[in-house]
């Protein structure tokens, strides 16, 4: 029973999630840097039960780029680094884990990358993770991680601009 309600609550997220991603994309933009750029700053808030931090930089030189670090019980449980840049007509998101030693997740050659879907007014979609302006100063940010049993969860970070 437990299993079921879990599979249903994630079926729901997903309809909720595909639903709302629909009504919203409908004012699509050029994928430029310049029309995404809403997203640099200094960006702070809660997930997996600790406090994150991401801080993006204004576009330059075909890309933007990120660190992110999540702090649990005072200790750094692990960083990103992230770059969204210009390739062909497109836009890509690209990032490396790392533990809180600096030692890699992926292979030194090896990036998890998100190619771009859309962009429009207040909204980055790529293949896996989506960021969404809801001020000036508040953004959410939508992350598909596979859980324990396989299965895709979307995680909501919101953050406040610092």
């Amino acid at each position: 029973m437990k299993y079921l309600f879990r599979l249903l609550f994630l079926f729901s997220l997903t309809i909720s999630a595909q639903t709302e991603n629909e009504i919203k994309i409908t004012d699509s933009l050029t994928p430029k840097l310049e029309n995404i750029k809403w997203i640099s700053g200094n960006w702070k808030g809660e997930a997996f039960g600790g406090q994150t931090e991401e801080n993006w930089s204004e576009p330059s030189g075909g890309s933007m780029m990120a660190t992110f670090k999540l702090i649990n019980d005072n200790q750094v449980s692990f960083y990103e680094i992230e770059i969204i840049r210009e390739i062909e007509n497109s836009l890509v998101l690209q990032l490396k884990h790392f533990d809180n030693d600096l030692k890699g997740w992926e292979t030194k050659n090896e990036t998890v990358d998100f190619p771009l879907i859309k962009i429009t007014p207040t909204q980055v979609i790529f293949e896996g993770m989506s960021f969404e302006k809801v001020s000036d100063n508040e953004m959410n940010v939508y992350v598909d991680i596979k859980n324990d049993e396989g299965q895709i969860e979307i995680i909501k970070f919101n953050y406040k601009k610092s």
